[in-house]
């Protein structure tokens, strides 16, 4: 703005000083104008007197350098020239202006350009008593040789009016644009500047509290966008409609492996998969897309949707759910589905068939009570079965039930005296210990936890083998430890013995006659009290498998 304000100030002193030149020139070339004609007139009067008195003589005493003068007579012929030797070669000049002038009123004059000067000339003319005419005549200074003579002092003077003036204008921007520099606009009403600045400066003042109105309301709705994306368990990615990443939020950071960095930058540089690229097309596209993603270990659903405005895409929005838990329900709903149809169908199909010998006539009296023993054995482990299945439906609903509070050394010992003579059949030695810790619970379902783990204990250990009972209570956690010293269990299968009718020996389970369900129902009691379960086994040395619960409150 400075240099603006003195280049202006500058081209106006600039203008200003030529147009005065301009004047003054022509000022001084109609002063000089009037000096030179009466110079003229002064120098005729004295060369008058001179030809009356003296004639051509006094005439060729003159010098020729200043005047030119030239005596003519009545008829026009040209009787003697200063500058011109051979006068009888120039024309008449009867016809000339100031010598018809003088011929008639006494005087004459006029400016012309002369054909022998090669120049503008004034002549001036006066009638002699013996009526010829005495011409005298000068070269008249034109504006521009008057210029021309005067360039060097103009310029010396025009270059110091410059400079001066350069000055000025330097010292007076400066003081224009100095209080304009200091103006604190952050705070425009409590500026001392200029009056007429007043109304700009509260205008100013106005539009800074609009603003910070705005980016009030502006930045508490960020926080409130970030606090609600940053909590969401679903991954949100914003992207305009270049595919530029505007914003994406803590789940989708891990999701793609990313932090905050990657916002302003193109979406290829979170993720290059060519699935989701196409996805994000389709949805550009066609308004929608959704994909199915491994990511991490886990079972992802992308949704992709349009975002328009006036008409006009604006952006896609990407929403990332974590369907794992709901993937593996489904695959294990599928899974379990099929194993209840199997389990259901192999003895009932052996009820069938038994039962068809018998309406045939086919068995022999003697092998009756086979037979129907046989029906006998196969409905009792489809009743067990359907059991069992009910039992787990009611775990996984999470229905309420009713609870009290149960020691869990009791009912280990309930267990293991219930278990005794199945303990004695497959001679193995059962025994509990420990200290009394009471639980806040279902009191039949923690009864068939602590039942099922020393069933299977005992189901699968060796001769004379040993299962131990060990409950404890410290720092408010109840635990009970089964350990035995039986076949154990392969690393591959241990984290899978707890899912429904999966058996790790199955000719075994079948002949020990279990359903595949009972460590699933431990599993999910346990995690309907809110306990844990850790299993611990070394094939041919045994298992130990561990529970604890929250203590109950004393």
């Amino acid at each position: 703005m400075t240099r603006k304000i003195f280049r202006s100030i500058l081209l106006v002193a600039g203008v200003v000083l030529a147009a005065g030149m301009v004047i003054m020139t022509g000022c001084l070339y109609s002063y000089f104008g009037g000096v030179q004609e009466q110079q003229l007139q002064d120098e005729l009067s004295l060369a008058v007197s001179g030809v009356e008195n003296g004639g051509t003589a006094y005439l060729e005493r003159l010098p020729a350098e200043r005047f030119r003068l030239t005596w003519i007579a009545s008829d026009g012929r040209v009787l003697y020239d200063t500058q011109v030797t051979d006068v009888a070669s120039m024309e008449n000049h009867a016809g000339r202006q100031e010598v018809q002038e003088a011929l008639k009123n006494g005087s004459g004059e006029s400016s012309r350009y002369s054909d022998t000067l090669l120049q503008q000339t004034l002549y001036v003319a006066r009638r002699l008593t013996d009526g010829t005419v005495l011409r005298i005549s000068v070269s008249r200074a034109t504006a521009g040789m008057l210029a021309l003579g005067m360039l060097q002092p103009m310029l010396v003077v025009l270059v110091a009016a410059l400079i001066f003036a350069g000055l000025m204008a330097g010292r007076l921007s400066r003081r224009i644009v100095d209080p304009l520099n200091r103006l604190d606009l952050e705070h425009p009403l409590e500026n001392d500047a200029y009056e007429e600045l007043a109304p700009l400066l509260s205008r100013i003042n106005y539009q800074h509290k609009e603003i910070d109105a705005q980016l009030r309301t502006l930045r508490q709705k960020t926080d409130e966008f970030t606090q609600i994306t940053g909590s969401m368990q679903e991954g949100l990615v914003l992207l305009d409609e270049k595919g530029t990443v505007l914003s994406i939020n803590h789940a989708a950071c891990r999701l793609f492996q990313a932090d905050n960095g990657c916002v302003g930058r193109d979406f290829l540089t979170v993720d290059r998969s060519h699935e989701l690229c196409l996805a994000m097309e389709t949805a550009r596209e066609k308004g929608h897309s959704q994909l199915r993603c491994q990511r991490n270990g886990r079972e992802y659903q992308l949704d992709m949707s349009r975002i328009q405005s006036g008409g006009e895409t604006v952006g896609t929005v990407l929403l990332a759910f974590d369907v794992t838990e709901q993937e593996y329900a489904e695959r294990n709903r599928r899974e379990f589905t099929a194993n209840v149809s199997h389990e259901l169908k192999t003895p009932l199909q052996g009820i069938v068939g038994s039962a068809e010998l018998i309406q045939s006539g086919m068995v022999k009296p003697e092998d009756m009570p086979r037979f129907v023993g046989h029906i006998h054995d196969e409905a009792s482990r489809m009743v067990t079965l359907v059991e069992d299945i009910i039992r787990l439906s009611q775990l996984d609903e999470g229905d309420a039930m009713p609870t009290e509070t149960v020691d869990l050394l009791t009912l280990s010992q309930e267990a293991v005296t219930n278990l005794q003579d199945a303990a004695a059949k497959q001679q193995v030695s059962l025994s509990v210990d420990g200290d009394h810790a009471p639980v806040t619970g279902v009191r039949r379902l923690l009864y068939e936890v602590i039942f099922n783990l020393c069933d299977n204990a005992i189901k699968y250990n060796v001769p004379d083998g040993t299962v131990k009972v060990q409950v404890s209570s410290e720092n408010g956690i109840s635990s009970v430890t089964v350990s035995d010293t039986g076949i154990g269990i392969a690393p591959e299968h241990q984290s899978r013995v707890f899912e429904r009718f999966y058996r790790v020996d199955k000719s075994h389970s079948k002949a020990s006659g279990g359903t595949g369900l009972g460590l699933s129902i431990v599993k999910h009691a346990v995690q309907y009290h809110h306990g844990d379960i850790r299993l611990t086994s070394k094939p041919g040395e045994g298992t130990v498998i561990r529970i604890t619960f929250p203590a109950a409150a004393q």
